[in-house]
């Protein structure tokens, strides 16, 4: 009997509800829950586990650094570990316990996030401190979570400080932040405050191939290198690009589909340019910008690549900054074959001239005459210098 071509449809697209229903977004999905799995902050992790293992844990915690690099992640992971049952050896909570299970469930008593930048008035901290006075139910602490504390108004703060200062020994306050500049220097004087970095692109492309592993995806390294450079020191953002990657392209994540898809420079004009800029004729190069301009990429973005370029062929010149490069095995090679073929001097001289032009671009009324000039001045600078050691042989 043949299905009737409605029935089809209609399964086709419960599927397809159900399938979207059960999309977890990666920046979720792979969230750390232990702080071991705690992506490119070893040494404010380590110090944390230290901090539960001789039992000095401060009243209050300050947790600042850029978005996306782990401040909200570390401050659940701590204060589930402070109130676990069975501690790992190492110090990590076990996640199975009825506490860890309860805060992995969101169903803790004991553990309370705030949102600050919505919950930041002095009723709200008001009613946070008439909690504080409540003890904990069957565990040692209770933990108050602040997240983007630094949009607390300035009554809210005034109203927060005795019970930061002298709370009950059972609660522990952690609070986050990217704006430490913000919080009032009388909050700052009652935490210990950790400065959270930005994570490296080398553990953030370690990452991503790692996600990659699990989700049944194939991905070239340069491509994910790519998504590391345009999260800035974000996983999260990491993270986010590489969903919207794979939405793109499916299971098999190259290169040219990630600058396709995100709008980058191909490095590959970074290696023409570099070759037409050291050559006798500058209009190979003029040309070369002219076309990257028409595809619609902005010049400011393409200058500071081309010194970030002239960056790398410096550091490939020498073999003990060779280490420095931050580049797949196949773009390394290629800059070690171009660094060869350019003097030291001339290619100092061009990052200086394209640093200055990116630096002076804002300003400039011509913005495109001022990144035409300097590709002028560095190809100047090549056939002057090639002109005098003619000249000098003769």
């Amino acid at each position: 009997m043949r299905t009737p071509p409605f029935f089809c449809i209609f399964a086709a697209r419960i599927f397809n509800w159900i399938s979207m229903d059960n999309f977890i977004v990666s920046a979720r999905k792979y969230r750390p829950t232990t702080f071991s799995s705690v992506v490119g902050q070893e040494a404010i992790t380590s110090t944390l586990k230290n901090a539960i293992q001789t039992g000095q844990v401060a009243q209050a915690f300050l947790f600042c650094g850029p978005r996306g690099v782990g401040k909200t992640t570390c401050a659940r992971i701590f204060a589930k570990a402070l109130n676990c049952q069975n501690p790992t050896p190492d110090h990590e909570p076990c996640n199975e316990c009825e506490s860890c299970k309860a805060f992995n469930n969101s169903a803790s008593f004991n553990v309370f996030e705030l949102d600050a930048a919505s919950n930041n008035s002095v009723e709200d901290i008001r009613a946070l401190v008439e909690q504080v006075h409540i003890p904990p139910q069957g565990a040692k602490y209770k933990v108050y979570i602040i997240d983007e504390v630094h949009m607390l108004s300035g009554a809210a703060f005034n109203a927060f400080l005795k019970t930061l200062e002298e709370p009950p020994a059972y609660a522990k306050f952690i609070m986050a932040t990217t704006e430490k500049h913000k919080i009032i220097p009388t909050i700052l004087s009652r935490c210990q405050v950790y400065d959270f970095k930005r994570i490296h692109e080398r553990d953030i492309v370690k990452h991503l191939q790692y996600v990659a592993k699990q989700e049944g995806v194939t991905a070239e390294e340069e491509a994910l290198r790519v998504v590391a450079e345009k999260a800035d020191g974000a996983l999260r953002d990491a993270l986010s690009i590489f969903d919207q990657i794979v939405s793109f392209s499916g299971k098999n994540i190259t290169y040219k589909a990630t600058i396709e898809n995100l709008n980058v420079l191909d490095v590959d004009n970074y290696f023409k340019i570099t070759d037409c800029l050291f050559s006798d004729e500058v209009a190979p190069a003029l040309l070369l910008f002219d076309d990257i301009v028409a595809k619609g990429f902005e010049a400011q973005h393409f200058i500071a690549g081309l010194a970030a370029h002239f960056r790398n062929l410096l550091m490939a010149k020498t073999p003990d900054t060779v280490q420095l490069l931050e580049t797949s095995d196949d773009i390394r090679n290629r800059l070690l074959a171009q660094s060869q073929k350019v003097d030291k001097m001339l290619l100092l001289r061009a990052m200086e001239l394209a640093n200055q032009c990116d630096f002076n671009y804002k300003m400039a009324n011509n913005k495109r005459l001022s990144v035409e000039l300097c590709l002028m001045q560095i190809n100047a600078n090549y056939v002057y210098k090639k002109a005098r050691q003619s000249q000098e042989r003769k």
